[in-house]
């Protein structure tokens, strides 16, 4: 299985643009954007985050669907704004996974049979034997490598987006790399922070 990011929207693009010029006006504007309201975002969005310029991009809001193993999952949870909509749960689909197709390539194969033969002796456990099946439960789940892949639906913004691309867009990890290129390849981000992105 591959790490992979699918079913993406993008929300609110135009409205936050135009919401950037909000500091400075005395009543609000909605509408179409403008050049004048692209430079402004521009401008604003390419200041170090942290600084709470580029608070607007919070505005742009992101829904997808994200495939990844354990590990990589592990490390995106840090983010405050990177939300669970909903996942897939390990504690309703374990069984029901085709196993041998949940893992990233480089697992090593030989504990693929290991996971078989646990939910094997899971499912031949009898009903009434509720505690010896807890038991095989947690053997199986503590038994799963960290290249276990599961779906989440997730939601977030560009500004976080960006604090997530400038920190990983030079992992180890592949994975953060093509979560990268997703990022820059959303309408206008790549736009909005790029003099930051060289």
């Amino acid at each position: 299985m591959k790490f992979a990011i699918t079913n993406t929207q993008v929300y609110g693009v135009d409205r936050a643009i135009k919401a950037s010029g909000n500091p400075m006006r005395t009543e609000i504007e909605t509408g179409p954007i403008d050049e004048k309201d692209l430079k402004r975002a521009r401008l604003l969005g390419r200041t170090k985050g942290g600084e709470g310029h580029d608070n607007y991009l919070k505005g742009i809001l992101v829904q997808m669907d994200v495939t990844a193993p354990l590990y990589w999952w592990k490390e995106a949870q840090r983010y405050h704004w990177f939300d669970f909509v909903s996942s897939q749960s390990t504690m309703h689909c374990l069984l029901k996974f085709n196993i041998e197709e949940r893992f990233v390539k480089e697992v090593d194969r030989r504990v693929i049979p290991i996971i078989d033969e646990l939910v094997k002796q899971y499912n031949a456990i009898e009903q009434s034997k509720a505690k010896e099946k807890v038991a095989k439960w947690r053997e199986i789940v503590a038994t799963l490598p960290s290249g276990f892949c599961l779906t989440a639906t997730m939601t977030t913004n560009y500004q976080q987006l960006k604090t997530m691309y400038f920190q990983r867009k030079n992992h180890k990890l592949e994975e953060w790399h093509v979560f990268c290129d997703w990022a820059l390849g959303l309408p206008l981000f790549e736009d909005l922070i790029k003099e930051v992105a060289k």
